[in-house]
């Protein structure tokens, strides 16, 4: 299975860094799995909802521009599904069992994801009802990625 992660943003704190390269690194026995860091739109703080759409959608079409058509796309989104761990595991076994090698997750940035891209994902996942910075998500992401290939092997983690 090949795992992309597509975000928004560029991450710039060391520690954040260093925790996904070292979950990347832990990851790799497993699958492969890459990062692709996009360009956020610059905004004002003061949008109105127009511009917010705007800005969304360029950004979503950065977004949709790295996805090929043959890819499994989840949406990382407040709104989406929450799941366990478990039920993370489960999803990544099944899509594996059912020949979709190619599975992107999508992390948004600060405004959240456009229509076009929450129209294109065939799944939304939703860590918790809080909001958290896009930078801090990759870690927790690649962090569960892992823990899901530990549970679907039978293989110890902590807990």
């Amino acid at each position: 299975m090949n795992i992309t992660i597509v975000t928004v943003g560029k991450l710039k704190e060391k520690y954040l860094k260093q925790g996904i390269d070292e979950y990347l690194k832990r990851l790799g026995p497993y699958t492969k799995m890459e990062i692709i860091e996009l360009a956020d739109e610059k905004a004002p703080e003061n949008l109105s909802e127009q511009d917010m759409k705007i800005v969304k959608d360029k950004e979503g079409e950065r977004i949709l521009a790295k996805i090929s058509d043959d890819t499994h796309v989840i949406a990382l989104a407040i709104q989406g599904k929450m799941k366990s761990s478990e039920q993370l595991a489960a999803d990544l076994d099944r899509l594996a069992t059912y020949g979709k090698s190619k599975v992107a997750f999508v992390i948004g940035g600060s405004l959240g994801l456009s229509d076009a891209v929450m129209k294109r994902a065939n799944d939304t996942l939703s860590f918790s009802k809080m909001t958290f910075p896009h930078q801090l998500m990759r870690l927790i992401l690649v962090e569960q990625v892992y823990r899901a290939f530990r549970i679907v092997r039978g293989e110890p983690y902590h807990k």
